[in-house]
């Protein structure tokens, strides 16, 4: 599975008006702290690859769920496509002490609010990254075959809501922290 995101900074009051214009539906709002981890068999941010565990939760919730993604390097120019493996974990602190015990360390933990709109089969998401400001993604899931298409549909969208796509940012939020 590859997922096709394209992601500028926007001001938030402004997008939301326009995904209600265009009949954006709003899904939910979540708390998102991902950990990110380096590999002690190779430098993933020379192989442009990343290994996190997620924990989420609704933003009026304190229960959390945790999942544990793999993030291949960038396949395109123009967006941040790539392919991805996602599986929820029972336990994000097990999971954890597992990738400590196999000698992965943890690098930084990006924390950001989201806000999550549907748009066809597209997510429009709204994010306030702690330390970095308000973003907004658009993004969706697509086979090998299907990456061109999802990722002109994605730079329609984004200029539908006003948002130039040739400001698109390929560098994930840790990239950003860290740069």
């Amino acid at each position: 599975m590859y997922e096709v995101e394209v992601k500028v900074r926007a001001d938030h009051d402004a997008v939301r008006d326009r995904l209600g214009d265009i009949g954006g539906e709003r899904v939910g709002r979540v708390v998102q702290e991902d950990t990110y981890y380096d590999a002690p068999h190779r430098d993933f941010a020379a192989t442009d690859e990343a290994l996190r565990i997620r924990r989420e939760r609704p933003a009026d919730a304190d229960d959390c769920e945790a999942r544990v993604t793999y993030k291949g390097p960038l396949v395109d120019d123009a967006s941040k496509t790539r392919e991805e493996f996602e599986t929820g974990v029972a336990d994000g602190e097990t999971m954890a002490a597992v990738l400590d015990g196999l000698g992965f360390d943890p690098a930084a933990t990006v924390r950001k609010e989201r806000e999550r709109y549907a748009v066809g089969d597209y997510v429009v998401t709204l994010d306030a990254v702690d330390g970095l400001g308000e973003f907004v993604e658009v993004e969706t899931e697509t086979d090998e075959a299907g990456v061109d298409a999802a990722r002109e549909g994605a730079f329609d969208l984004l200029d539908r809501l006003g948002l130039d796509p040739d400001e698109g940012i390929r560098t994930s939020y840790l990239g950003l922290l860290l740069g």
